[in-house]
């Protein structure tokens, strides 16, 4: 990832977006949520914190302080759910390798 990278804006029209109404939204795509679902399905909450001063692009850290009081936890969780697919996705390469 290069400067370059951190700084291209995304052309989805987010204004249409926010305008759906939940029945103008495909899902045809999405399976169903079974039970099965539910059971695997686990809250993540950090359990502990280290504090360290990390650089965030402006959009970033806006966008987090634009989902209210709760910003620095989504912030964490974030970066903790991003560290257990990098996890599982070390794990799954190891196995067909």
């Amino acid at each position: 990832m290069n400067d370059n990278d951190l700084k291209s804006t995304s052309r989805t029209n987010w204004e249409k977006v926010d305008s759906l109404t939940d029945e103008e939204i495909d899902v045809s795509e999405v399976p169903p949520l079974d039970e099965g679902f539910f059971a695997r399905a686990r809250w993540r909450f950090p359990v502990g914190y280290a504090t360290v001063a990390v650089p965030v692009d402006p959009d970033t850290l806006s966008w987090f302080k634009g989902q209210g009081e709760t910003a620095v936890e989504q912030m964490t969780t974030a970066l903790r759910i991003y560290a257990d697919a990098q996890k599982i996705r070390k794990s799954l390469r190891k196995k067909t390798a």
